[in-house]
């Protein structure tokens, strides 16, 4: 699994196309350099290593998906970036 930040440091899992938050529950889909719920919202843009939230891309969407399940991270938060954007909701 490929590690990928939230704007404030938050470890991410991504596995295949799909991102994992800690507790592993899946938060969204890759499509592009954006991320999707299932629900087909928006849920934030990779820039870098890191996802943020940027209302500027918030009116897209994708398709919804059936989740699946993920596994959870011990990894430890790094710090936090300056990057435009804003910390994603990653609750799933």
């Amino acid at each position: 699994m490929a590690n990928l930040y939230t704007k404030n440091g938050v470890p991410l899992n991504v596995r295949g196309n799909e991102v994992f938050n800690q507790s592993g529950r899946s938060i969204g889909r890759i499509s592009g350099s954006k991320v999707f719920g299932s629900n087909g919202r928006y849920v934030g843009t990779i820039d870098g290593d890191r996802l943020v939230y940027r209302s500027t891309d918030s009116a897209t969407t994708g398709g919804s998906f059936a989740p699946s399940a993920g596994a959870g991270t011990a990894s430890a938060p790094v710090a936090g970036s300056a990057i435009w954007g804003e910390e994603p909701d990653i609750s799933g």
